[in-house]
């Protein structure tokens, strides 16, 4: 994805891959600001870990408080920071690194144009309570949502978060556990359905599918988990993550380039090399 839109961009860029493990984060970061890398996205579990690691953070990453996106800064002699895209002819004496989150702004743009979903006013399920639960939970609550049920295998980690949505966002009514009567949307932000095996991450003893109009599931590999399988046969409509990795890797490539992302011929690629067509 990132290196068709590189490509279609032209520039003389390569987006590549790293496994860090999490005690190794701050070394990595550190080398590719030595290195003179352009920027980098961090994933599970970085994300949370990096908000300590930046020079400086974005409103973005101080909204959602995670950082899933760094662009890294040089300094001119007369102190003013440029991205380093902007250092051709000579490497800057000084760099630093710049923390942004693109992965809420990506959520509400795919639930929407994927699925239709207004958020405002609206009755919400969320399942899962950890890092990606969590900027999810703060970005419904701050596009308006009326009410928000978040269910967690851990109650005190899910209890967290409806306590700061509380302090933040108090025109929403979050509590913990499901809900009775029908809901506009559940969406699922745990890691059930990644494997074949997995179960469906909902208790059928306390909530029906029927009971909601859409089903959103950040997994998007398989194409269609038993998750949004079993909703559709419920009648739901139904979106995978796809979206969301696309738009939040998009706004990537625009902090980097400063460009406009060529969302298509993302998507193109995205889906050819998740899905092979």
């Amino acid at each position: 994805m990132q290196n068709a839109g590189i490509e279609q961009l032209g520039l003389n860029w390569r987006y590549l891959a790293f496994d860090v493990k999490p005690e190794n984060l701050q070394a990595a970061v550190r080398g590719a600001a030595a290195l003179q890398c352009i920027g980098l996205n961090l994933t599970v579990p970085h994300k949370l870990l990096a908000m300590e690691m930046m020079d400086l953070h974005d409103a973005s990453a101080r909204e959602w408080g995670a950082v899933n996106t760094v662009r890294f800064e040089g300094r001119l002699g007369n102190g003013e920071w440029l991205p380093l895209r902007m250092f051709e002819e000579r490497p800057p004496d000084q760099v630093r690194s710049h923390g942004f989150n693109t992965d809420a702004d990506a959520i509400e743009r795919s639930l929407r144009e994927d699925l239709g979903v207004e958020l405002t006013g609206s009755r919400v399920v969320l399942l899962g309570a950890g890092g990606a639960g969590r900027v999810a939970a703060l970005k419904l609550a701050a596009e308006g949502a009326r009410e928000l049920f978040l269910v967690n295998r851990t109650r005190s980690k899910a209890e967290a978060i409806a306590e700061e949505i509380a302090n933040r966002f108090p025109h929403t009514a979050a509590q913990v556990g499901y809900p009775r009567g029908d809901v506009d949307l559940l969406l699922n932000a745990t890691s059930l359905g990644l494997a074949a095996a997995d179960p469906i991450p909902v208790e059928g003893a306390e909530f029906s599918l029927k009971q909601a109009r859409c089903v959103y599931d950040m997994v998007y590999r398989p194409a269609e988990t038993q998750l949004l399988q079993a909703a559709r046969q419920a009648g739901c409509a139904t979106a995978n993550g796809l979206g969301m990795l696309l738009y939040q890797g998009a706004r990537a490539l625009e902090i980097w380039s400063g460009q406009p992302a060529p969302v298509e011929v993302m998507r193109s690629a995205l889906q050819k090399h998740i899905y092979g067509s």
